[in-house]
């Protein structure tokens, strides 16, 4: 078992970085905003989980331990896939994942690509229990500019296989819709890619399957 990795990144487009250890660049599978926090030539450490088939072997990363857990949880669900698991997270914190557990809402995992109206209800059903709701902490994503932010969470949209134009309007969309909450603050990349990949919806989405 693969627990974690720690070294060189080397490359971090859509949802797959390449890190280097020991002289051999892993691939590991992360949500497209761990990818996004990820700098080419900084060191990164991630914790992970191998999942094995008879013809792959496939690693998948996380920043923290929470949303390991969600992950190897959601996983264990049947009809969820590891790939629509790490969807899940994409759309979804931990914390809000356990909220609509606790709330029976299984409608908030239907904008998942690759879940449907059954396999939501399992979600619930399954994870009820096992996950545990925290106080709303700040995103620890960098301040930046919404013009920076705009175009970040573009590009991973685009890389995720969404058009340019596609992928802009949801955006600017997404955007405007912070901007006229009454409670705004200042976007972050973490937060505008989840509502983003939530407004897109899983029709739209071609790369996210079980």
């Amino acid at each position: 078992m693969i627990s974690s990795v720690h070294g060189l990144v080397l490359s971090a487009v859509g949802s797959t970085v390449v890190i280097e250890i020991g002289g051999v660049g892993l691939g590991v599978q992360v949500t497209p905003a761990t990818a996004l926090s990820l700098r080419i030539n900084d060191e990164a450490r991630l914790l992970t989980t191998l999942i094995v088939r008879e013809d792959s072997l496939t690693l998948y990363g996380f920043p923290s331990n929470d949303e390991l857990a969600v992950f190897e949880l959601l996983v264990g669900v049947t009809g969820v896939g590891p790939k629509s698991a790490l969807g899940v997270l994409a759309v979804l914190s931990p914390n809000e994942i356990a909220q609509a557990v606790a709330d029976d809402a299984d409608a908030v995992f239907r904008k998942v690509s690759g879940i449907g109206p059954k396999t939501a209800k399992l979600i619930v059903l399954s994870l009820a229990g096992k996950l545990a709701i925290t106080a709303q902490t700040p995103a620890s994503t960098r301040p930046t500019g919404s013009a920076t932010v705009a175009s970040s969470v573009q590009a991973a949209l685009i890389g995720l296989g969404w058009s340019e134009r596609v992928a802009a309007e949801a955006v600017d969309e997404t955007l405007k819709t912070l901007d006229a909450a009454p409670d705004a603050v200042p976007p972050t990349v973490a937060m505008v890619l989840r509502l983003a990949l939530g407004r897109l919806g899983p029709a739209q989405n071609p790369g996210h399957r079980s």
